[in-house]
């Protein structure tokens, strides 16, 4: 009985999925046919498991962590074991923490291109101030449109 209250048999249509995830009907139908989730049918309608629902959760998280689709379905087919999901924490485990050593990486690679990226403007302004002086307040305008736009783009968030 305790496994009926953790798992409802409540259902989904694709619909509800789409409006509570924000994510679109074809992306589920995208994974469907990748055999991440196997909708029931009524008719020609899919119908979702909380099951479903809950792999669709997963997905989504594992996507915005970025793990490849079939790094996803390798975790998800451990979940049918009857391990009480031990298999499916280790394959967890291992594939988060190799996500975690290439997002650093990443990082690294991204402060350096920012620091290279701003030695770069300095140099540049340095230039234009013993050349052509007249032409950098059009480069801190240019600079002060950039940010702002970037402020309402972290802003639209």
């Amino acid at each position: 009985m305790p496994a009926d209250l953790r798992r409802p048999n409540r259902t989904f249509s694709i619909r509800q999925l789409c409006l509570e995830f924000k994510c679109t009907p074809r992306a589920l139908r995208f994974y469907e046919d990748k055999g991440l989730l196997a909708p029931a049918r009524d008719g020609m309608n899919r119908v979702y498991s909380y099951k479903d629902r809950a792999r669709l959760q997963l997905i989504l998280r594992g996507k915005r962590v970025g793990l490849a689709l079939a790094e996803i379905g390798e975790i998800l087919d451990l979940y049918e074991l009857d391990d009480g999901g031990a298999a499916q924490n280790a394959k967890s485990l291992t594939k988060f923490r190799e996500r975690i050593v290439a997002l650093e990486a990443q990082r690294h690679d991204i402060d350096q291109a920012i620091s290279q990226l701003r030695a770069g403007c300095d140099a540049l302004e340095a230039h234009l101030a013993a050349t052509r002086p007249d032409l950098l307040p059009r480069a801190a305008d240019y600079d002060q449109v950039l940010r702002e736009r970037l402020g309402d783009l972290e802003h639209a968030k």
